[in-house]
């Protein structure tokens, strides 16, 4: 039974029958309830693609992210999702990996599906090289874009995300207040994020007039879940860096400094402080609790969704909003 059936059966057009389904308030009471009959006689389920078919909207929002297993990416996709599912919106995930063919696929599949917009998940999505990132132009002259925690000047593209530079400056200046000046900055990605954070560390020493030493500023080339490979990692340069603090570019990088610390015997904070940051669950879920930076992803998700309605419901929204970050200091820190 498809909506084309119930179109025949209750003698009215299928853009009738998707009025029925999707509310529309432009349908007569007696022609409502004689689809509601045909309907219910069938015991017609109807999907999102024949609902959208007489009001131009799916109701339908795609949602994109580079990997489902990254705990950044798994929150906001959780968050989100509840968002759009208060506000009578379904999702359609597609985890795209980091490869650019494979995100200019997903994007164009999810505009030719007629999802009425798309939301992508991290800074993985723009790039440096304007060519690459074409793809988002040509999607935002169908769709609106909304970018989280990403920045991107185009018209129909929308942008909420954190302050990473001023938030792991503020982190930096945390650990340099305590008299500390050999700080190890650990990361793992050249994403706009990745290297906002580590802007925001270089200027923190910059400003404090202590030396920018590029041999402590270390990029771990693996995945970043893997801990026992990043206190393999440091446990590699412990014959030649000497630091007294860990500034990670994220919780996983920062539990695997832990893994390390604890491997060879120093206490935390006491010979080696630590910091990460998103404030996962992570964070909580160590001995000690781990400081960490709060980049507000609910606070982010949740205006994304706010600006979303707003967009799709023809009101002005803003292009771009900035959230502040906050360091929650627990155990890993004096």
């Amino acid at each position: 039974m498809t909506i084309y059936d119930i179109s025949e059966k209750a003698g009215v057009s299928i853009a009738t029958v998707s009025r029925v389904l999707n509310g529309s308030d432009n349908v007569s009471p007696q022609t409502r309830q004689r689809v509601l009959d045909v309907i219910e006689a069938c015991d017609y389920t109807p999907n999102v693609f024949a609902r959208g078919l007489g009001l131009n909207s799916m109701n339908t929002i795609g949602i994109l992210c580079a990997d489902a297993s990254d705990l950044y990416a798994s929150s906001a996709i959780y968050y989100i999702e509840q968002e759009l599912h208060k506000n009578n919106y379904t999702c359609l995930l597609c985890c795209t990996g980091y490869g650019l063919a494979d995100k200019q696929k997903y994007l164009n599949l999810l505009v030719n599906q007629k999802v009425d917009s798309a939301i992508l998940i991290g800074s993985t999505f723009i790039s440096d090289n304007e060519a690459e990132n074409e793809y988002i132009r040509e999607a935002a002259k169908d769709i609106p874009l909304l970018l989280l925690n990403a920045d991107y000047d185009c018209e129909n593209v929308y942008c909420a995300l954190c302050d990473d530079f001023k938030s792991t400056m503020q982190a930096t200046n945390f650990i340099i207040g305590q008299g500390i000046e050999d700080i190890l900055y650990l990361y793992n990605s050249n994403s706009y994020s990745a290297l906002k954070k580590l802007s925001g560390y270089q200027s923190a020493l910059t400003q404090k007039g202590l030396p920018l030493r590029t041999e402590y500023m270390q990029h771990f080339p693996e995945n970043h879940a893997n801990l026992t490979a990043i206190a393999d990692f440091l446990s590699a340069l412990d014959g030649t860096l000497k630091y007294d603090a860990v500034i990670a570019g994220d919780d996983n990088l920062a539990i695997g400094a832990m893994k390390f610390a604890q491997k060879k015997g120093l206490s935390i904070p006491n010979d080696l402080s630590i910091i990460g940051y998103n404030n996962s669950i992570l964070s909580r879920c160590c001995e000690p609790e781990l400081t960490t930076v709060d980049n507000c992803l609910e606070t982010l998700c949740h205006h994304i969704v706010k600006t979303l309605i707003g967009i799709l419901s023809d009101n002005e929204m803003p292009q771009k909003v900035i959230f502040s970050g906050e360091l929650i200091k627990r155990g890993t820190t004096l």
